[in-house]
């Protein structure tokens, strides 16, 4: 009798077994084919240049296509939306930006809610926004500009590249730490609001560094001080506004993300898969050239950092008061 129980003991511990030796085996195959990476945004955008490198790394060292799809609409809800309702076997995933992070306060309407519905799967990278001037604009420094601010209120003009994107709450939080009124000029994009600034129709614009990087370069316009808690890598010339704002940390963030229900086993993959391709210094050096570093994080700890920056836009938000039409 004592015989047969613990036959059958062993036998149900065996059927309960078999899922997760499923899920083993799934996880070592995968991928079996090719894989989509979801893009909010439009084909060329930082983004999406950097959706595409670590496509091409997976693609290179898994053994399938890793393939990046535009899906463009509602600040990028549109593609967290697809991504939620994906089945959650790997074969979909999104690359996510700070977006995520101002959209879960901006808009009170979504389908979804993104840290309760999606998995973190990896890090990616990081790079300040840089404030850009006219050369003949009057401040070199970000003091300079706080003091011109403050004697000439409300007649600074701050573009950036569009109401709610993280370039404006960078700018209201730049504003509210040092106590100026400055009035916020939203463009469909930073290119124009750079066109509007070497223009003089413009005082200030908050821009990425690969979007501005050569204008500077070449003299056209001036650098202030980016927006990153310490210099940029690759621009150590020009100071952070941390250094005369002490706690200033405007940072935009990309990472990887999988619907919810993702297997563990292939998160773990796809995150010493990505871990491995930021170590590389080819990748490297092309994440210099955008302005960015690499940054390697556990699923874990990247999913604490998509809570953490949501709680400080969402704040920054509310007290500035933005409203998405």
């Amino acid at each position: 009798m004592q015989m047969r129980r613990r036959i059958v003991l062993g036998l149900a511990a065996g059927a309960a077994a078999l899922p997760l030796m499923r899920r083993a085996a799934w996880a070592l195959d995968y991928p079996t084919r090719p894989v989509r990476i979801l893009v909010g945004f439009a084909a060329g955008s930082g983004i999406d240049i950097y959706a595409r490198l670590v496509a091409q790394w997976l693609s290179d060292n898994l053994g399938q296509s890793f393939v990046v799809e535009n899906r463009v609409g509602a600040g990028s809800n549109v593609a967290v939306e697809i991504l939620v309702n994906a089945p959650p076997d790997g074969y979909t995933l999104f690359m996510a930006t700070a977006a995520q992070f101002t959209n879960a306060t901006l808009y009170t309407n979504l389908n979804f809610n993104f840290i309760r519905d999606v998995a973190p799967v990896a890090s990616v990278s990081r790079g300040p926004f840089v404030i850009v001037v006219d050369p003949s604009f009057a401040a070199h420094t970000t003091a300079e500009l706080i003091a011109y601010a403050k004697a000439n209120p409300g007649k600074v003009t701050f573009g950036t590249s569009g109401v709610g994107t993280l370039t404006h709450v960078a700018g209201e939080l730049f504003k509210s730490m040092a106590g100026i009124d400055m009035v916020h000029v939203p463009y469909r994009g930073e290119a124009q609001a750079i066109v509007d600034l070497m223009g003089r129709q413009l005082s200030i614009d908050f821009s990425t560094l690969s979007g501005a990087s050569e204008f500077i370069k070449s003299g056209k316009l001036r650098a202030i001080a980016v927006t990153g808690a310490q210099r940029s890598p690759s621009f150590p010339d020009i100071p952070a506004v941390s250094e005369t704002l002490p706690g200033y940390d405007a940072t935009p963030w990309s990472g990887l993300c999988a619907p919810k229900a993702t297997s563990a086993e292939i998160i773990a993959k796809l995150n010493r898969a990505v871990n491995a391709g930021l170590a590389d210094p080819k990748m490297k050096a092309q994440f210099a050239l955008l302005g960015s570093v690499p940054i390697p994080l556990t699923s874990e700890d990247y999913g604490k950092a998509i809570v953490s920056e949501t709680e400080k836009w969402g704040k920054v938000i509310r007290a500035a008061g933005i409203k998405v039409q």
